[in-house]
């Protein structure tokens, strides 16, 4: 199974406080069983939310292309990084 977006964890985190509160108010109860009746209901809507929601489309970041044989070339340079220059470090200039 994959791991849910941030649009699935949205929207699953404001249908459970969107449906609790709901519920809450609309029922008027004020007894314990009552109350985690409706934070159950709103629990269980929430993740019936996010699961149902459409996931990911398209490819995945940080992917690298596949060079297909046709774009291989005998003449091909071969680039090396350069060396990383610093300075000294706390070298402040002017005051």
């Amino acid at each position: 199974m994959q791991r849910p977006n941030a649009a699935q964890l949205t929207c699953g985190s404001a249908t459970v406080v969107l449906t609790t509160v709901a519920l809450l108010l609309l029922s008027g109860t004020t007894t314990t069983p009552g109350i985690t009746a409706a934070c159950a209901v709103g629990l269980l809507l929430g993740v019936l939310v996010a699961v149902t929601m459409p996931g990911r489309t398209g490819s995945v970041k940080g992917s690298v292309p596949v060079p297909s044989a046709s774009d291989a070339s005998g003449d091909e340079e071969i680039r090396v990084p350069a060396a990383r220059v610093g300075g000294r470090t706390g070298t402040r200039i002017g005051s």
